[in-house]
């Protein structure tokens, strides 16, 4: 007997949802059977989104960014062990294990990821500073200093079918990290795997209650009650987009709207890359596996494969033959090698979208009316073979560069010279990512140049990469993921920039005094305290603002010739005095900007055992001044920025050093970077023992 398929539920406002009506069924991409009914009826849209607001704003808003990466890396790791049971849900969606591996996997990789960067790469704090201080005025009375803060209000992420994971979380880790709540409404097709993995997620009790809230179904009139606090972000067709970005509240509240939409993503075989060198090779190989990994329903796939004219007919030769040898069949069959589309209904639309491309194209491999499998019932299940094909005339076409048919669907598209091959990925009117097969630095150069104003990312494959190269369809935490004008123009990912998606820019004006406390960051002119060295103070009794002055150390020629032989520094500027009187920049032989900053450590540092571990950096060190013998050098060394670690006994402090010469001129600018122990004398302890 059938099991009766499972209800899915909303998790809004604290609970779980049913909704109210019977709703749609949803059904196994692979049997037909039926998997789970959805719907959303009688959800209070305008309570889900206080909810988020009112609840999860705050708490999330009173961690500090090193906290949030902490939930995130706790979470990630609480859905890796619970990974098995994901992959079994994931073969309704018609994914195989590797299909499923992109999605799960590589979804809660990405939080890892997100997590791990904001904990390196983000200050412990609950604001970020964007660029320098501004100098305001002469007396330095008055400066500025742009700052990024949490959005009060929340993101609402719609997402598409394909990577019912992968979705949700590459769009929630950056915006919790933003200090935001979210709301996710998953695809309804395949929203059970969303639903269940959220489930997961809420049993964990790591995330602050309404930082996640979940709908499945319809949003209702949500979107009647966002404000210009909220941001929406949504993937999927373009006219959908279109239709929300244009959406009477989004637009009069100012509303960040981030769209991925359709996209005709391009890879280009350069010149050199005929057949039997292993460019050819590798491009075969990817465009194959983009046309057949999740059965092409990637919105990073490759849609148009641009090749010189002289190798098209190798090139249509070698991917007939071996996308002819992908076993189609049920997505948890060893010899699979590609699942069903995600419905019937999904598989009529790629069919009807390969008849819109016969306007231009002819098909050269494979036949949409005829499913061959190797398992499965071509009658219940949404199979559909890969189907290449094959436009002479792309210049004089246009369905090939307007019509996507989200499936394993690519056209072959000749080019007589790189810029045609440029030219034709234009076409496309912007893409999610192009591509270019080449061992040729200046084919590489050419392409990516010419075509990069029209892609989000660009990948440059050949032999030297292929081993560790994640290919050209695989969008990845550091980097952005969107592109412009037909993509969508939207941009998510890209490591901390999608963080800062979340978050307002303010650009604050004031004493440094007040400024500083606004930031959390010393700034030049705030108050300064001096008592004891501040190398003798813990984390725990270090200030913002302690300060040393240390005492005065003169420069002399034996420094200077000594520093140059010791070292192998032997540049004319610091030995030959007439080669450096000659140079514009200096009127006589100088000392060397690293034996400034040499003689700068030994004037500031305090030599005893004490709480600083450790030095392991310096950043936007600038040599203002030239330094001539008989100068004399002076430091002053200020606390600018403490950033406990909550996993270690240490912190990082950020130091503001500046060296000036005996006139009062600085001669060097950098920041300093130190380890700090928490509480010295349990580290001092610790070492005894």
């Amino acid at each position: 007997m059938t099991a009766a398929p499972r209800r899915l539920e909303s998790y809004v406002c604290g609970s779980w949802n049913p909704g109210r009506s019977e709703g749609q069924l949803l059904s196994d991409a692979a049997t037909g059977a039926p998997v789970a009914r959805i719907d959303s009826s009688g959800i209070d849209f305008a309570a889900v989104l206080d909810h988020g607001r009112r609840v999860a704003g705050p708490k999330l808003r009173e961690m500090s960014f090193h906290d949030r990466a902490a939930m995130l890396k706790a979470l990630g790791l609480a859905l890796m062990e619970r990974k098995e049971e994901f992959y079994t849900e994931s073969l309704h969606t018609g994914a195989t294990r590797s299909d499923g591996w992109i999605d799960i996997e590589g979804g809660i990789g990405t939080m890892l990821t997100f997590a791990s960067k904001a904990r390196r790469e983000l200050p412990n704090t609950r604001v970020l500073t964007d660029g320098e201080v501004e100098p305001l005025s002469k007396d330095n009375s008055f400066v500025a200093q742009h700052i990024l803060t949490p959005m009060r209000g929340v993101a609402i992420h719609i997402n598409a079918f394909n990577f019912p994971i992968w979705g949700m979380l590459e769009k929630i880790a950056p915006t919790l990290l933003a200090g935001v709540p979210c709301v996710v409404k998953p695809a309804s097709q395949t929203a059970y795997l969303t639903e269940l993995c959220v489930r997961r997620i809420i049993e964990t009790g790591i995330l602050p209650e309404g930082a996640l809230q979940l709908v499945c179904g319809s949003v209702g009139d949500m979107l009647d009650h966002v404000t210009g606090q909220d941001a929406v972000t949504f993937t999927g067709s373009a006219w959908t987009g279109r239709k929300l970005k244009s959406y009477a509240p989004v637009v009069a509240n100012s509303v960040r709207f981030t769209m991925e939409a359709d996209s005709l993503n391009a890879s280009i075989l350069g010149p050199d890359a005929g057949p039997g060198t292993p460019e050819f090779d590798l491009f075969v190989k990817e465009v194959a596996r983009e046309m057949t990994a999740k059965a092409g329903q990637k919105c990073t796939a490759i849609r148009r494969v641009i090749a010189p004219r002289a190798h098209v007919q190798a090139l249509v030769a070698a991917l007939g033959d071996r996308l002819g040898k992908t076993t189609l069949g049920l997505p948890y069959e060893e010899a699979t090698r590609m699942g069903p589309l995600a419905s019937l209904d999904q598989r009529e639309e790629v069919r009807a979208r390969i008849r819109d491309l016969q306007a231009d194209a002819e098909i050269v491999a494979g036949n949409p009316d005829e499913v061959k499998t190797g398992s499965g019932d071509a009658t219940q299940g949404a199979f559909l073979n890969p189907v290449l094909m094959y436009c002479e005339k792309p210049f004089g076409a246009s369905a090939v560069h307007e019509v996507e048919a989200f499936g394993p669907v690519s056209t072959v598209m000749p080019y007589d010279d790189l810029e045609e091959a440029v030219a034709l990925s234009h076409l496309g009117k912007g893409s999610l990512v192009s591509s270019i097969f080449t061992d040729d630095p200046a084919v590489a150069a050419d392409v990516v140049l010419g075509a990069a104003p029209f892609h989000g990312r660009m990948l440059i494959g050949n032999r030297a990469s292929a081993k560790s190269s994640t290919g050209h369809g695989s969008p990845l935490a550091p980097l952005v993921h969107g592109g412009p004008g037909r993509a969508g123009g939207g941009e998510e990912m890209g490591g901390m920039r999608g963080v800062k998606h979340y978050m307002q820019r303010t650009a604050v004006q004031g004493s440094p005094r007040l400024l500083s406390a606004v930031t959390g960051r010393w700034v030049d002119g705030a108050p300064v305290q001096h008592d004891v060295h501040p190398f003798r103070k813990s984390l725990a009794e270090l200030r913002i603002g302690d300060q040393l002055i240390t005492a005065a150390r003169q420069v002399t020629q034996e420094d200077v010739e000594h520093f140059a032989h010791f070292t192998g520094d032997t540049f004319y500027a610091h030995m030959d005095t007439e080669a450096a009187r000659a140079n514009p920049f200096f009127d006589d032989r100088v000392a060397h900007g690293y034996l400034i900053a040499s003689f700068a450590a030994g004037l500031f540092v305090e030599p005893n055992p004490g709480p600083v571990l450790a030095n392991y950096g310096v950043d936007n060190l600038r040599f203002l001044t030239p330094v001539y013998f008989g100068d004399t050098l002076q430091v002053r060394l200020t606390c600018k920025e403490i950033n406990p670690r909550a996993s270690a006994e240490h912190g990082e402090v950020r130091w503001d050093c500046q060296v000036t010469n005996q006139n009062g001129a600085v001669v060097a600018q950098y920041d300093v970077l130190t380890m700090v122990a928490k509480t010295w004398p349990a580290v001092a302890a610790q070492a005894a023992e």
